[in-house]
């Protein structure tokens, strides 16, 4: 059976504890399931130390954040079966710094505009993590009755890109950067989502390098032009294709249940295969 390879839960910002995805997955009759969170080795941290979690086989992995200053677009990559090396871990701490950083500048202006926003319930919500998210905010909201939903009109009023009222990014580092540090811990690294980012000029540009092992094609966001593109440009580089459904619990645009969008068999053997060759057999250790 196929599995979900583009999770999250509440290591990042997503909304479920990650010992509820396994048993979500195992009931959509999956048997692999990569919890895939942003810049954290938290989620890699639980899949090492708990390879089958009802009968689901946990595959270790981390979504780094990255950006394309030639083009001026975030680009998240994830990277399955990572060693937990210590650029890892260092560049984890970077981002969750400079997150947190934003994330109390948001919250400035929000205190500001909203007499009943308070910081501390609002990072009760990043409690597992350690780091604020935008959703963590947005949700305060949603919660105090100032929004029907996560992803609705007032999100798009204050963190809207480019013209969001409180909205303040963190610092990214360079996407070729990030690529030769995911490619330093041995894991088997995709460029996800390429259409959300518009990415597909980068995607073309890092198959032709071989800076990526594979592309994430089947994911809700992705068009249906984009996929008839990267089906190509993965047949030409034999990129690995990966798909998943990037379920982030109830901080989701659109309902998306996990397991609705997966990766093939074929596919998840080419990834172990590959993490095998490069790091030995797949080490639940993260050694």
């Amino acid at each position: 059976m196929p599995g979900d390879l583009h999770t999250h839960t509440n290591f990042s910002d997503g909304s479920s504890d990650i010992e509820l995805l396994p048993k979500l997955a195992a009931r959509a009759g999956l048997t692999h399931l990569a919890v895939s969170d942003h810049d954290t080795t938290l989620s890699a941290e639980y899949a090492y130390k708990h390879p089958v979690v009802r009968g689901v086989h946990m595959i270790p992995a981390v979504e780094l954040t990255g950006f394309d200053f030639v083009r001026g677009r975030r680009v998240h990559i994830l990277c399955y079966w990572p060693k937990l090396t210590p650029a890892l871990k260092e560049f984890c701490t970077l981002m969750a710094a400079r997150r947190n950083e934003a994330a109390e500048k948001s919250m400035n202006e929000l205190e500001a505009l909203y007499s009943q926003f308070c910081r501390e319930e609002a990072r009760a919500f990043a409690a597992r993590s350690g780091v604020t998210y935008k959703t963590h905010l947005i949700r305060l909201l949603f919660e105090y009755g100032y929004t029907d939903g996560i992803y609705k009109e007032l999100y798009g009023q204050l963190f809207g890109a480019g013209r969001g009222r409180v909205l303040h990014d963190p610092a990214y580092e360079p996407v070729q950067a990030v690529l030769e540090m995911a490619r330093g811990t041995g894991g088997v690294v995709v460029l996800a989502h390429p259409s959300v980012y518009q990415s597909m000029e980068l995607a073309a540009q890092l198959a032709a390098q071989g800076s990526i092992d594979g592309v994430e094609i089947d994911h809700p966001r992705n068009t249906p032009q984009d996929k008839v593109t990267l089906h190509e440009l993965a047949r030409q580089y034999g990129l690995i294709v990966t798909g998943g459904t990037d379920f982030h619990g109830m901080h989701m645009s659109k309902p998306t249940p996990l397991g609705a969008v997966t990766t093939a068999d074929g596919m998840l053997a080419r990834i172990e295969a590959l993490a095998q060759s490069r790091s030995g057999a797949p080490r639940r250790d993260g050694a």
